[in-house]
């Protein structure tokens, strides 16, 4: 091995460049990742800065930032992923042209963050897209997600083109878009995230583990209460309900009245 790199700086000190077939297309697209031009929350604050001229994100080839799918082949998913949002990001990732990339930034869009509990947010955005980097933090700084950029780059490089999907004649793989039903996300009308409940799939594995459900369910065995889900407060459609919650009922979201005495503040 040590012989062939020999060579090959000896050869390219004459003006000859070696190289393969496989090393040049992964070359190709490692210096030219596009990320798709979109952000949910915070994270893309960050994200937005890492493109700016103080992180220099162009020279990883990376700072065109496109306002098509179909012209990008990264997506950042970079903030809080509500159950609502989820069938946008997942029709947007299916839009995209092969082969493309995923970057999870930050602990909302990983696992749901702070707002892990919260009835409406999605426990990871592997619950219905295949990721291949996960970015720690809350919000991760810009040099994280350079770091991300740089490992994506090394996962490319070690690519091969007779294992890869989108190099063969397999056709493209799209993944089912949710619906967000009367009672949470569905698949083919079959309830697989409920709202104020735990998810009924289990993650996706990345795309160097072959992209399937890695079949693991997260606390199954757990039964959860929200209060605020009664069940005589149901959707009529999307963005309307019918019914009221039993705590709005009882006006138990307010605060009781704090009686001022204005005799003992003259005292003092």
């Amino acid at each position: 091995m040590s012989d062939d790199r020999d060579i090959q700086l000896e050869a390219e000190k004459q003006g000859v460049f070696l190289t393969t077939m496989q090393r040049f297309y992964n070359w190709g697209r490692r210096s030219s990742v596009w990320p798709l031009s979109f952000g949910l929350a915070c994270c893309a604050i960050e994200m937005m800065a890492t493109g700016l001229a103080r992180f220099d994100l162009a020279r990883f080839g990376a700072e065109m930032f496109r306002a098509s799918p179909r012209q990008a082949d990264l997506m950042i998913v970079a903030g809080t992923v509500t159950k609502k949002m989820a069938p946008q990001v997942v029709r947007l990732y299916n839009q995209m042209p092969e082969p493309r990339y995923v970057i999870s930034m930050g602990a909302c869009a990983t696992s749901g963050g702070p707002f892990r509990d919260g009835y409406n947010v999605l426990r990871g955005i592997d619950l219905l897209i295949p990721v291949d980097v996960y970015i720690p933090g809350c919000p991760p700084r810009p040099e994280a997600l350079l770091h991300a950029l740089m490992t994506l780059q090394k996962q490319i490089d070690a690519q091969r083109l007779n294992r890869v999907r989108w190099y063969g004649k397999r056709e493209a793989k799209e993944y089912p878009v949710p619906a967000f039903g009367k009672h949470g996300l569905e698949i083919d009308g079959k309830l697989v995230d409920p709202v104020g409940g735990l998810p009924l799939i289990s993650p996706y594995t990345s795309p160097t583990h072959g992209e399937m459900r890695s079949g693991e369910i997260e606390h199954p065995e757990l039964v959860r209460h929200f209060p605020i889900m009664d069940e005589t407060v149901e959707l009529e459609s999307p963005n309307k309900a019918k019914g009221v919650a039993p705590e709005i009922r009882h006006n138990d979201l307010k605060r009781p009245a704090v009686e001022v005495d204005h005799a003992r503040d003259e005292q003092r």
